[in-house]
């Protein structure tokens, strides 16, 4: 029986290897980023970014909520766990089929405000890679190789899409960015296939059982409509773009939005090993032992989140300006979009638990707030462009909505939650709020420099605004838990790179 300290402590191995994937991450999609915003332009990337939504919105629910319902499935199930994650991986397939097939049939979905040319039509064929790709990681989290999921989605895809991209632009630069995406996918399904087969093997004797599968899809439907709502409260507001500016705007926003999403990387990448301990917990209802798990863990995160968002938002007029001096115009998107994964860290974390839980309750919570945030979205654009506001602050309107609605979704989340497992689940700190401080201080010294010295900002402004939140941090807010984050532990992590071995 896994003990709570032995939780918490594999949480933090995980933690160290999903930090360490998120560096190699960040590191991966700034020439991206660079490729895309010097060489493609805002217009194509804004085309891009509108295909993009639509074919990972429709790869997550092709997965059924398995990316998450699978652990609780493993370890409920008496049957061979090669077996179920391969009825799993059949499931994913049909889905992904279906939904590659209705996207190919009315591309238009995919390019909403401008006309289909290329091979634009076949980025609904990739689906699949998607799809399989997060299942197998997930049956992978679930014997806790989470070196697997930071080897494929931190190295390889994002490598991928940046070379294949820089390439492309040469022999195809209006479908460069489609093409670099659909081989970043297909890359990353091959990194995460690989170690799935060694771990489960391939399916020897298995046959698929349809009326159990059909039971999991409909067991998952709760889990699946969270993903999709959470999904959608990250990319709703590029749609909404979409259908209020033009393609360029979009592409600046999008640019911003990539950058932002880096800190929510951190969170996405403890669910792989956050999952499984937390029904491990369920399991043996210690639901204490929860509650504790997600303090922790919201900890890190809202901790981690702060940082980033204090590095790129103080000197966000230099940030973006390194993807293109046409980029600029969205940092004060990035600001709120910065801001709103901070809020949102301890209601995503809270919903890890909820989804065991509460789910339905769950869903509801999400679903009605996705609502607020479209409504919120649509109203902050009407009253920027009344009161005669520029374009670029009218696209900010739905970063604006986002930071909001998360928000209040975090307060909401969070506070169900605790009374459900009757033990508080906060994770904020008020260290959190002097650490700030402190380093937007730091940060205000280099932002007041002169114009010609701004990379001044980048090189040395982002390090001494790190170290010097950090070290409020640590001195203030950092207990020995949260400490072992950043140590080593010989005997939690002894096992389970016994584990990991034994699966690679």
């Amino acid at each position: 029986m896994t003990e709570p300290s032995e939780d918490i402590d594999a949480l933090a191995k995980g933690g160290r290897t999903n930090i360490a994937g998120f560096v190699l991450r960040l590191l991966a999609r700034l020439p991206f980023l660079f490729i895309a915003g010097r060489v493609y332009g805002a217009e194509t990337v804004g085309r891009f970014a509108l295909a993009v939504v639509v074919v990972e919105l429709a790869a997550l629910i092709a997965t059924l909520g398995l990316k998450r319902g699978l652990a609780q499935a493993l370890s409920a199930t008496d049957r061979p766990h090669p077996h179920v994650v391969w009825d799993a991986m059949t499931l994913a397939f049909l889905a992904s089929v279906t939904a590659s097939a209705l996207l190919f049939a009315f591309p238009q979905v995919m390019y909403p405000n401008s006309p289909i040319v290329g091979h634009e039509r076949f980025l609904s064929c990739i689906v699949f890679a998607v799809a399989w790709s997060d299942v197998s990681l997930a049956a992978l989290a679930y014997r806790h190789n989470v070196k697997a999921a930071v080897t494929a989605r931190a190295v390889v895809e994002p490598w991928t899409i940046s070379g294949a991209a820089f390439l492309l632009s040469f022999v195809a630069p209006r479908d460069g960015l489609v093409i670099a995406y659909v081989a970043s996918m297909a890359a990353a399904l091959i990194a995460s296939l690989i170690p799935f087969v060694r771990s489960y093997g391939l399916p020897i004797g298995w046959r698929p059982q349809i009326r159990p599968l059909f039971a999991l899809a409909r067991r998952n439907m709760p889990l699946a409509g969270a993903d999709a709502i959470e999904w959608g409260t990250r990319n709703v507001d590029r749609f909404i773009l979409g259908l209020m500016f033009a393609p360029a705007v979009v592409g600046i926003y999008y640019m911003a939005q990539q950058v932002s999403s880096l800190p929510q990387k951190l969170k996405t990448s403890f669910d792989p090993i956050l999952g499984p301990v937390i029904t491990s917990s369920l399991a043996r209802d210690d639901r204490a032992a929860v509650a504790k798990q997600v303090r922790q863990v919201g900890f890190w995160i809202i901790a981690a989140q702060g940082g980033i968002a204090l590095m790129m938002s103080i000197p966000g007029e230099a940030v973006m300006g390194v993807i293109g001096p046409q980029f600029v115009a969205g940092t004060a998107a990035l600001a709120f979009l910065l801001s709103a994964e901070v809020f949102a860290a301890q209601g995503a974390v809270s919903e890890s638990a909820l989804v065991y839980v509460a789910r339905h309750r769950n869903l509801v919570i999400s679903l009605t707030m996705l609502v607020v945030q479209i409504l919120l979205s649509f109203a902050l654009i009407h009253a920027v462009r009344v009161a005669g506001w520029p374009v670029t602050w009218q696209a900010a309107g739905p970063a604006v909505a986002l930071m909001v609605s998360l928000g209040i979704t975090s307060v909401i989340k969070a506070g169900l939650l605790s009374r459900m497992l009757g033990a508080s689940v906060w994770s904020w700190r008020w260290p959190l709020v002097w650490a700030a401080l402190v380093a937007g201080v730091v940060g205000a010294g280099f932002t007041a420099l002169p114009h010609r010295l701004e990379w001044a900002e980048l090189v040395f402004g982002i390090p001494a605004i790190v170290a010097s939140y950090l070290f409020v941090l640590w001195k203030w807010a950092f207990g020995p838990e949260d400490r072992a984050l950043f140590r080593k532990m010989p005997a939690a992590e002894g096992a389970l790179a016994q584990e990991e071995t034994a699966t690679a």
